[in-house]
């Protein structure tokens, strides 16, 4: 293979720096003095644009570790896309493969950079709702209910959404944490805490290719968790519905092909 060619290799050796300057020298012949605008430029773009879109990650770290992780980023990983707010993803990327760790992380540092990310990804989502096949006035217990495709449900072991500089935890919490995280019309974010039932109701629905009712679906899920009274669980299970209904996590029913 050729060697590349003379300006390549300054190239290479100009990013190596930038990189990582402890351990790589820069370019012959340029002055220290512009190699440092070069270095805080890229490091302060980097350290801006994670720090605002993980607000809380930064916010439980000393200013030191966050700095640690961020050159961590710069010096471990290869990026795959060119696109600026293409980086956060990137960094989550980072920590949950070649990140090489470090004794004083949070054990639960995974999982609070995804939800913190899932907020950037719900927000610059260009996925949109068929409003042509939905009744958002329709019986959710009688008609099919249909899931908001900016409405996720996600599990984690630890109870992110609670994280903060004064609620560090260092256990897993004893049952999981069920979350729909959403975006609505208006394009304000939130989330809505589940519990075991109403986060597999929501994966009911959201999975519903036969187009079963709300009712239906409610007794599968009676029926899933050996529930005795399963009028009781479709009662209960419609009130649970009408409140993600409320927070635009289910939209409304499916209007038949007849009637579109």
């Amino acid at each position: 293979m050729a060697e590349p060619a003379d300006f390549q290799q300054k190239q290479y050796a100009f990013a190596a720096h930038i990189r990582d300057p402890k351990h790589n020298p820069a370019p012959p012949g340029i002055e220290d003095r512009r190699m440092a605008v070069y270095r805080e430029l890229f490091f302060n773009n980097l350290f801006n644009l994670l720090s605002s879109t993980f607000p809380v990650l930064k916010k439980i770290h000393r200013d030191d570790q966050w700095r640690r992780l961020i050159r961590e980023f710069m010096i471990h990983h290869q990026a795959e896309t060119p696109y600026f707010l293409e980086i956060p993803k990137e960094f989550l990327t980072f920590l949950q493969s070649t990140y090489p760790g470090s004794a004083d992380d949070f054990p639960f540092l995974l999982e609070l950079a995804h939800y913190e990310w899932v907020e950037l990804e719900l927000s610059v989502s260009e996925a949109e709702n068929d409003w042509q096949r939905i009744d958002p006035n329709g019986d959710l217990v009688a008609g099919v209910p249909i899931k908001s495709k900016l409405a996720y449900i996600i599990e984690y072991q630890y109870p992110v959404q609670k994280i903060s500089t004064s609620y560090l935890p260092t256990e897993p919490g004893e049952q999981p944490t069920y979350l729909s995280v959403y975006r609505k019309a208006d394009d304000e974010l939130g989330f809505m805490e589940l519990n075991p039932v109403t986060a597999r109701l929501l994966q009911l629905i959201d999975e519903n290719e036969d187009e079963k009712s709300g009712k239906e679906l409610l007794l599968i899920l009676a029926k899933e968790s050996n529930y005795a009274e399963p009028e009781t669980m479709v009662a209960h299970g419609a009130d649970a519905m009408q409140q993600m209904k409320e927070s635009e996590i289910i939209l409304g029913t499916l209007i038949p092909v007849t009637e579109r």
